[in-house]
């Protein structure tokens, strides 16, 4: 079952911005790139780092703590796909950003 889950405002995410939420016990990244947003889990698949801080080169994301980096469209790393970030469906309701749960 999948459950929507209000965000934040969809204007509070400007494009080239992200945004680090806390929804329900989770903590999640949100990535405005060109418009598209793009949302993950603050956690790196390899080893657990946090990944909000990390550098974002058009819509790859590299990890702070080990250099891995991930492509924010496809979720898994570039080159490779093995190893993939937990990417969640997010979209705008009433002019908010509402993510999309599975229970």
């Amino acid at each position: 079952m999948t459950r929507n889950i209000p965000i934040c405002r969809a204007d509070a995410l400007e494009t080239g911005s992200r945004m680090l939420a806390f929804v329900e016990g989770r903590s999640i990244v949100l990535f405005n790139i060109q418009g598209v947003v793009h949302a993950i889990d603050n956690t790196c698949p390899h080893n657990g780092a946090a990944l909000a801080s990390g550098r974002l080169d058009g819509h790859v994301l590299q990890c702070p703590a080990h250099g891995l980096r991930f492509d924010l469209v496809s979720g898994c790393l570039v080159g490779a796909k093995g190893l993939c970030l937990n990417k969640l469906s997010v979209e705008t309701i009433d002019g908010n950003l509402v993510a999309q749960i599975d229970e």
